[in-house]
């Protein structure tokens, strides 16, 4: 054990009086040591219900005959750090995340981890810590939000942030605005569409490092702590074992990831995490792959906000694996994969049937025969761009349009608000990518505000920042390279005409060629005054295109 390097031996004397004043009896310090990271805080409703999480699985580590010792990892409430300068310091803490999970496992000599995450860059931080560290882990989410309920019908966090611009409209009452915002979020858990935190709970188990259940079973369910019990027994089967991180995390295990990812129809920023936990492992994953897993994945799922069914639905219909066993039927899973349950996926999946149709297509009979997640390039974005396809009217699936161009998300947030925004723009936000922003805010202000004014069906929005979850429309985002780094997204000017093409995987700024030499000789990237984490991390960040990874 890794551990027995602290504690073996005369010469560690002093270690053990260590532990002794933490309580440990010698029976304790003997066994197996197991950090539990706890991402238990009370500004996160996704988090604020980890604490009974984590006593679960210490719990299950002891019944399984290890010694649990907790240690905290942060997390940002994405929802709480919209639409101002704190979204700045949402996806820059999955490095802070990874960075100081490794710090405390690696000083303090465990022999594994059991991770406790929820919302949207913790999952990410922590599966890139389990892949850097390659010691025993397994992971287990504080589980999704149950939906909100607003004239007999189903709610969640993307409803409240349109209610905003459907009252700015003049569509709905002040007291209306108010019921939304009290009964939209109705427990804790993360938010109960497929945004991000769910996105990534419900991939976790598909790479294999979360039990089944991970992703879907909801945050006040008993099973869920169940499931934490289980977890803390399983590591130590795990550690028995010797099955690290890097032998689940392989490359086909990322492929099923994509493909489980398409036909979910996942959160835009599964763009950005999956390639940045695959770096950790030695795996290189580009925009490409996921283009051409897209191409032949099925879409099953419309989930909120691209559909009227939320995480709980997903969970009752079979969940996660009912998902892979449909995609099974054609092929499309690797389930030779060996897993965190000591199984393979093709184990793991079988026998796991889609109880509601209505929820899980089937195979014969998908959304799309296309995945969820679209990759666009052209003179815009060469280096690529990303769209939740399935959450995008079928409208605006091919559009044209002039540009109205703002340099941050403020300003184009006030010329919606105002009503300069009309049927047929091309809302154009940058300065707001992993450089630029820098930390890449998410847009969800003003994809809501459009849609909540009824421009949804007519307006495109397209930015070199990123989105959330919850944002729905033809919303494209990570347009790559950034303004800051000189992208011709920089270059563009008030009514340029764009062309959107989705099902053609185009993005384009229709402008001669010879005006966008001209343009692009003499332009100068913007730059910010930065000071503090912020400065470092613009400094060292890649483009969003490769994930937005710091240590590449």
């Amino acid at each position: 054990m890794i551990s027995d390097a602290l504690k073996k031996g005369n010469n560690n004397a002093p270690h053990r009086a260590l532990y002794h004043a933490l309580g440990l009896t010698n029976e304790e310090i003997d066994r197996p040591l197991v950090g539990i990271v706890s991402s238990y805080n009370e500004i996160v409703p996704g988090h604020m219900n980890i604490d009974k999480i984590v006593d679960a699985v210490k719990l299950g580590v002891a019944m399984g005959g290890g010694t649990p010792i907790v240690f905290p990892a942060i997390a940002v409430c994405d929802g709480i750090a919209m639409g101002h300068k704190g979204m700045k310091y949402s996806l820059v803490t999955r490095d802070l995340i990874a960075d100081s999970t490794e710090a405390m496992a690696l000083a303090h000599g465990f022999d594994a981890l059991v991770m406790v995450p929820n919302c949207d860059k913790n999952v990410p931080g922590l599966l890139m810590a389990a892949a850097r560290l390659n010691i025993p882990c397994i992971f287990v989410s504080g589980g999704p939000m149950l939906a909100g309920h607003v004239d007999g019908k189903k709610t969640s966090f993307s409803s409240i942030s349109e209610a905003v611009g459907e009252f700015n409209a003049g569509k709905i009452t002040e007291d209306k605005l108010r019921e939304y915002e009290c009964k939209t979020c109705p427990t804790c858990g993360s938010c109960s569409g497929m945004y991000t935190a769910n996105s990534m709970n419900c991939l976790t188990e598909v790479l294999g490092m979360g039990l089944r259940g991970n992703g879907t079973i909801p945050a006040v369910y008993s099973q869920r702590i169940e499931l934490a019990k289980h977890a803390g027994m399983q590591i130590m089967e795990l550690v028995r074992k010797d099955i690290k991180p890097r032998d689940i995390m392989t490359e086909k295990a990322f492929f099923n990831a994509l493909t489980v990812d398409m036909a979910l129809g996942c959160s835009t920023n599964s763009m950005l995490h999956l390639p940045a936990i695959a770096n950790e492992c030695g795996i290189k994953i580009n925009l490409d792959i996921a283009n051409s897993i897209s191409d032949r994945t099925p879409n099953l799922c419309h989930l909120a906000p691209a559909g009227r069914t939320y995480i709980e639905e997903l969970d009752e219909a079979g969940g996660v694996y009912a998902v892979m066993n449909e995609l099974n039927k054609k092929g499309l899973i690797n389930t030779d994969c060996m897993t965190c349950t000591g199984k393979t996926v093709g184990e793991n999946i079988e026998g796991c049937v889609n109880l509601n149709h209505d929820v899980i297509r089937p195979v014969e009979n998908p959304y799309s025969e296309t995945g969820g997640i679209a990759v666009l390039r052209g003179n815009l974005a060469p280096d690529g761009s990303v769209v939740k396809r399935s959450a995008v009217a079928p409208e605006m699936l091919v559009h044209e349009g002039p540009a109205r161009v703002f340099d941050s998300e403020e300003e184009a947030q006030a010329a919606i608000n105002s009503g300069k925004i009309v049927p047929g723009d091309v809302v154009v936000i940058r300065y707001e990518g992993p450089k630029g922003g820098p930390g890449m805010r998410e847009m969800l202000n003003p994809t809501s505000a459009i849609m909540g004014m009824g421009l949804g069906s007519t307006v495109a929005l397209i930015t070199d920042g990123r989105f959330s979850g919850a944002t729905r429309g033809a919303a494209i985002g990570h347009v790559s390279p950034e303004a800051a780094s000189g992208g011709l997204i920089g270059a563009v000017e008030e009514g340029d005409i764009i062309s959107i093409d989705i099902p053609g995987n185009k993005l384009e700024l229709k402008v001669p060629q010879e005006e966008i030499d001209r343009r692009m000789a003499s332009f100068v990237p913007k730059k910010k005054e930065l000071s503090g984490y912020l400065k470092r991390y613009a400094a060292m960040v890649s483009s969003g295109s490769e994930g937005a990874i710091v240590n590449k």
